[in-house]
């Protein structure tokens, strides 16, 4: 942030000449006395970048620092290359607010635009908004861009992420839907519960593929049921998983969301993430959020606009179906300049080394004692039994200096592999867990 510093003593005395005023406090004139504060805010004087600096490093040293992470459940640690942080640590792309004004934001706009073709291409769908805060705001949006006067209930699947699926009954008690939670079977959604509820006031179905316990689920026989219903199919997916499975569309899906934050972005305790969304092509005007398009100018010239602005908060408050405010550009371009970067062939290749470690973690896990729960396909994620507590554990790892599974019952664990788990850090995991935790 080097040039972005504050007004000068000089530029405040010549803002305030220019509107007439001879000082700050003739300005705030119009505000009583009664209300102002007086004799200052109490806050600390400065301290110089040296002190700061030291005081920031050591409440940085009081974190816990794991070299080893073998925990995803919805967060998960994989490999950024640097010109991701390098691209998106510029001024222009940091300092930038919503882009309202084409004609001065066309950067900002065509980094947006080519986000949204990334998504669609992603995930196979036709139309992708600019982005919004998380995967699960991104999921409950979803449900709610498929609400009808007919058609005001919600099957969610019992095996997506517990946050997510709080998040859509939070919405959906807020616009009047009723939210009905799918049984979970073995590890997976109940189809024949499905089948049985699907009905004329069904408006979605949402599956998380894979689902919370890292299965992969019959998306297409359960997208067959809630269509049939005349509902909607609203897959929540990993988008690494992408680079060796089917597409959403490939599903028959009418809305893809999931959580961006594998898409470049780091852990940082839970924060700031990108949920990202596309649809098919009859209801991009259902699309919540900001979309951008592409046009041409006066003189023939590409150009880059907001669009189908009339159906948001920016005009219609009133009538508006969602309600997302912030701009979220800044992590949707990282995610399309790890995309950039990745390509689609470094894509596939960490997705094939996400699935491949998962399953040599697996096999060696099950041979010291820890079986797998659900004997089911997986991509990167899956659950075991454990000989001891779970949070023994966690606890025994964790002074090793390895971050666990997640505990997930009493004696049961989801474990997470990615590109980035090396064989030496599997190796001492399983060599640490058969000489340590069951004696």
């Amino acid at each position: 942030m080097g040039s972005y510093i504050p007004t000068t003593d000089r530029e405040r005395e010549e803002m305030l000449a220019s509107i007439g005023v001879s000082s700050i406090d003739d300005l705030f004139s119009q505000i009583p006395e009664e209300v102002k504060i007086h004799g200052g805010c109490g806050l600390p004087a400065g301290r110089s970048e040296m002190e700061v600096r030291t005081l920031l490093e050591t409440l940085a040293g009081k974190n816990k620092v794991y070299p080893s992470v073998f925990r995803g459940a919805g967060a998960y640690r994989h490999y950024i290359p640097e010109i991701v942080r390098s691209v998106v640590s510029k001024e222009e792309f940091v300092t930038a607010y919503t882009p309202y004004q084409a004609e001065i934001s066309q950067g900002v706009l065509q980094s947006i635009f080519e986000y949204q073709t990334m998504i669609c291409r992603l995930t196979g769908m036709d139309a992708s908004n600019a982005s919004l805060y998380d995967g699960a705001s991104a999921a409950a949006e979803g449900v709610a861009m498929c609400r009808d006067r007919k058609r005001t209930q919600v099957l969610v699947s019992g095996a997506a992420h517990p946050d997510t699926i709080r998040t859509i009954q939070t919405y959906c008690f807020g616009n009047g839907m009723e939210c009905v939670v799918v049984p979970v079977k073995d590890g997976e959604t109940d189809l024949e519960f499905v089948r049985a509820h699907a009905g004329g006031s069904t408006a979605c179905l949402y599956l998380q593929h894979p689902n919370f316990y890292g299965i992969l689920e019959d998306a297409q026989a359960l997208g067959d049921a809630v269509h049939q219903a005349g509902g909607k199919f609203l897959m929540g997916v990993n988008p690494i998983s992408l680079g060796i499975l089917k597409t959403p569309a490939e599903y028959g899906a009418d809305i893809a969301v999931g959580e961006g934050q594998p898409l470049g972005m780091p852990l940082s305790f839970g924060g700031p993430y990108l949920g990202f969304m596309a649809c098919v092509s009859s209801l991009t005007r259902k699309l919540p959020g900001r979309i951008v398009g592409e046009t041409v100018d006066n003189r023939g010239q590409r150009g880059y606009v907001l669009t189908l602005q009339a159906r948001e908060q920016h005009i219609r408050r009133e009538k508006a179906s969602s309600n997302v405010c912030s701009n979220q550009a800044l992590c949707a371009m990282t995610a399309a300049v790890y995309l950039a970067a990745m390509g689609p062939d470094g894509l596939r290749q960490a997705a094939l080394q996400c699935a491949s470690k998962a399953s040599y973690l697996q096999k060696g896990l099950a041979e010291a004692g820890f079986p797998l729960v659900y004997a089911k396909p997986f991509f990167h994620e899956f659950v075991t039994r454990t000989p001891v507590p779970a949070l023994e554990v966690e606890a025994f790892l964790g002074r090793e200096g390895i971050l666990s599974g997640y505990p997930l019952g009493e004696r049961e664990m989801l474990w997470c592999c990615t590109e980035a788990n090396t064989k030496e850090e599997m190796d001492r995991l399983l060599q640490l867990v058969k000489g340590g935790v069951q004696r």
